[in-house]
């Protein structure tokens, strides 16, 4: 069953988001896991990837968007399409607003709820909507998390 994790960052714009994603990507590539970024169009796609190819300033972390040649093996593939074919299935990292009905095939789900009040309202309804499915769920409040 999927262990679905929420992260609470202290921040309100959605550009914070994302910068904890890289976060989260280069933490789950450090330890061999392959991940998939989710995001809400292929315009977030594009920039999400502009993100990663600077994040961290002192390394690379090899990924590719969804259909394109270097997304091929790599372990990190950022996508937006509905039930993507992808072996990057250690770890979602849902950058949408809503429940990602293909969750389930992954090992564990990140979801990233910054203070903004129509996001954190979503983020509620998303977690009452795995709780009570009886997915495994955690919660972890994140001060300081620049690095």
């Amino acid at each position: 069953m999927t262990r679905v994790d929420f992260y609470l960052i202290p921040d309100v714009d959605l550009d914070a988001r994302a910068r904890f994603a890289c976060r989260i990507c280069h933490r789950a590539y450090a330890l061999g896991n392959r991940v998939y970024v989710h995001t809400e169009s292929t315009t977030a796609a594009r920039s999400f990837d502009e993100l990663l190819w600077s994040y961290p300033p002192e390394g690379f972390m090899p990924h590719g968007r969804l259909g394109d040649a270097m997304a091929k093996g790599a372990p990190i593939v950022i996508g937006n399409t509905q039930d993507p074919e992808t072996d990057a299935d250690d770890v979602l990292i849902n950058l949408t607003h809503d429940i990602v009905p293909f969750f389930g095939r992954f090992e564990r789900l990140a979801e990233i709820v910054i203070q903004d009040e129509e996001l954190r309202a979503q983020g509620r309804r998303n977690y009452k909507y795995y709780r009570d499915r009886g997915y495994p769920l955690f919660h972890h409040d994140i001060e300081d998390w620049r690095d």
